[in-house]
């Protein structure tokens, strides 16, 4: 569990909650209209624009916001520097046997390919392309919280245009006329919370995600290329230190004398 999307959701609504409703009760804010037009509009706006099986993984996607499993870049360099070592000392097919012990299937294909004696120029070529390709997924997943929060302040304002008809249609009772614009306003509100509270958060929080596995992606291929070239155990540490920020170079440094 991410706490940081947690604490921000629960914070968000908690203070949300406050302002609204700590002088006027709940009945105030609430509108199945307001919200049938701003949700089954947001929705309709989806399926319109995706194919429903990709529609379908928004449930996926929104777990991965919440639950994604973080990897140490420290950790992850340890072992490939490890990895370095024993392919120095006992030969790079030695390395065959441990591969059922490593959790990580990209590391494992890049290592079985190695060990197999493939071209480094083929190995590097296939480790891009799933890079590439887990990009474009990771990108499709984050498009779609993209789209809801482009189109939730959208319907907001037509929601909004749609009870001031109403109100004006009946303007011969003034007394009507400010709580039709209440409820008018609402629609607005639920689209603007909708957008900025919960879909575009969760996709900038998705963009984050994805940057932080391409990097650990690409540690591992310039890992397993340094291996696969038989470098020495220190120069592919210094390597795949260069992926880390200058901070974190630093502490690693002090830890080692």
């Amino acid at each position: 569990m991410d706490l940081a999307t947690l604490i921000g959701f629960v914070m968000g609504i908690g203070l949300l909650s406050w302002a609204m409703f700590s002088k006027e009760p709940f009945s105030t804010f609430a509108d199945i209209p307001s919200a049938s037009i701003v949700l089954g509009g947001c929705f309709a706006s989806l399926l319109i624009s995706f194919p429903l099986k990709k529609v379908l993984n928004l449930i996926r996607v929104t777990k991965n916001a919440f639950f994604a499993e973080t990897q140490s870049a420290q950790r992850l360099i340890a072992d490939l520097v490890k990895f370095a070592e024993i392919a120095r000392r006992d030969g790079i097919l030695s390395l065959e046997s441990m591969t059922g012990t490593i959790q990580d299937k990209f590391i494992v294909k890049g290592i079985q390919m190695a060990v197999d004696g493939t071209d480094p120029e083929l190995i590097e070529q296939i480790l891009e392309g799933e890079l590439d390709s887990l990009a474009s997924r990771h990108a499709e997943g984050r498009l779609l919280f993209e789209t809801l929060g482009k189109y939730g302040p959208a319907f907001g304002m037509i929601g909004t245009v749609i009870g001031l008809i109403i109100m004006l249609k009946h303007m011969e009772d003034v007394s009507k006329i400010g709580s039709g614009m209440a409820v008018a306003l609402i629609t607005t509100l639920y689209g603007a919370v909708t957008a900025n509270l919960i879909c575009l958060p969760i996709a900038d929080k998705l963009r984050l995600r994805s940057k932080e596995e391409m990097l650990m992606k690409q540690i591992i291929i310039k890992g397993v290329m340094s291996i696969q070239s038989g470098d020495n155990p220190r120069i592919v540490e210094q390597k795949l230190k260069t992926f880390l920020p200058p901070t974190f170079r630093d502490i690693e440094e002090s830890k080692e004398k």
